[in-house]
C-alpha cells in the first residue's frame, strides 16, 4: 500500500466508517402448504386423514362453514397453486374446486345458519357444520384421524354432563375420530388449505345469493363480515333474518346494549 493510499483510508478522529449500502428488502410469498405434517401421521398407524377448516367465524351475517378433505396417506400426491383460501383471489379459488375434488378421494362442506349460531353459540355451531362436513366424508369413506386447523378442539363433540341427559340429534354422527389442533395449519399443510378452499368457495357463493335477497347489505362484496357499509345499513334497516342477532351488529351498539331487535323483513 503506498503512503497516498494509506491516507485515503484513514478515518478522521471522532467520526466513523460509513456502513455499507443495504440491499433494498424484497417481500416474498408464504411458501406453499405440504404434506409433509399429514404424512408423520403415518408412522403412528393413521391411514386416512382429513384435513378440516372452518370460514365466517367472525363475520355478522350469514352461516359459519367447515370445509373438510380426507387423503390417504399412503398415495397422496401434493397439488400445485393451493394455499389458504384468503391467500387466493375468488377465481383462483374457484379454479382450485375441481381440482381438490379430483384430487382427494372424499371432500365436505358443511354450514350452520345465523339462527344455529344464536342457538347454539358460535363453538355449537362449528361443531354442528363440522359434524355435517364429516357425514358427507363418511358416505365416502371414514377418516381415522382429523387434522384441525386452530389451537381448539371445537370438532369433537362434548363429553354428556349425565348418562340421563338427552341425545343431540347430530351426535350419533359426530366426528370419532382422533382430532389434532395445528396452529396455522391452513398456511402449512396441504389437506387443511384445500379444506379452507372448499368452504371459502361454497360460503361466498351462499352469500352472494343472499345477496339477491337481501341487496341493501352488501352481501355480494363483503360476504357477511363488519364492513363499515355493512354495519351502516344494519343501523338503518335494521337486521334481516340472515344476520347473528346474539352479535353486536350495528356501529352504535355495545356489548351492554345486549341483542339486536329484530330481524327485519321474512
Amino acid at each position: 500500500m503506498t503512503s497516498q493510499q494509506g491516507e485515503a483510508l484513514r478515518i478522521p478522529a471522532g467520526a466513523t466508517a460509513a456502513k455499507p449500502a443495504r440491499s433494498p428488502r424484497t417481500r416474498t410469498s408464504p411458501k406453499a402448504p405440504t404434506l409433509r405434517y399429514e404424512r408423520s401421521f403415518a408412522a403412528l398407524g393413521h391411514r386416512v386423514l382429513a384435513g378440516c377448516d372452518e370460514v365466517g367465524r367472525g363475520a355478522l351475517a350469514g352461516p359459519v362453514s367447515v370445509g373438510l378433505v380426507a387423503v390417504q396417506l399412503e398415495s397422496v400426491r401434493a397439488l400445485k397453486g393451493v394455499r389458504d383460501s384468503k391467500l387466493l383471489t375468488p377465481a383462483d379459488r374457484q379454479a382450485l374446486v375441481p381440482q381438490i375434488k379430483k384430487w382427494c378421494p372424499a371432500w365436505g362442506v358443511g354450514h350452520a345458519s345465523a339462527a344455529e349460531i344464536d342457538l347454539l353459540g358460535l363453538m355449537g355451531a362449528l361443531r354442528l357444520a363440522g359434524t355435517r362436513a364429516w357425514t358427507q366424508v363418511c358416505e365416502t369413506l371414514t377418516p381415522d384421524v382429523v387434522l384441525l386447523d386452530g389451537n381448539h378442539n371445537w370438532l369433537s363433540p362434548e363429553m354428556q354432563a349425565s348418562l340421563f341427559d338427552e341425545p343431540v340429534e347430530e351426535e350419533d354422527a359426530a366426528c370419532t375420530a382422533p382430532v389434532h389442533t395445528r396452529i396455522k395449519a391452513d398456511m402449512t399443510c396441504l389437506s387443511v388449505a384445500a379444506a379452507s378452499v372448499l368452504a371459502k368457495v361454497e360460503r361466498d357463493t351462499m352469500m352472494v345469493e343472499y345477496a339477491a335477497q337481501h341487496p341493501a347489505y352488501g352481501w355480494e362484496i363483503n360476504k357477511g363480515y363488519a364492513t363499515e357499509a355493512h354495519r351502516a345499513a344494519i343501523d338503518t334497516l335494521g337486521p334481516s333474518p340472515l344476520h347473528r342477532l346474539s352479535w353486536r351488529l350495528g356501529t352504535a351498539r355495545s356489548p351492554q346494549d345486549g341483542p339486536a331487535q329484530g330481524p327485519l323483513g321474512g
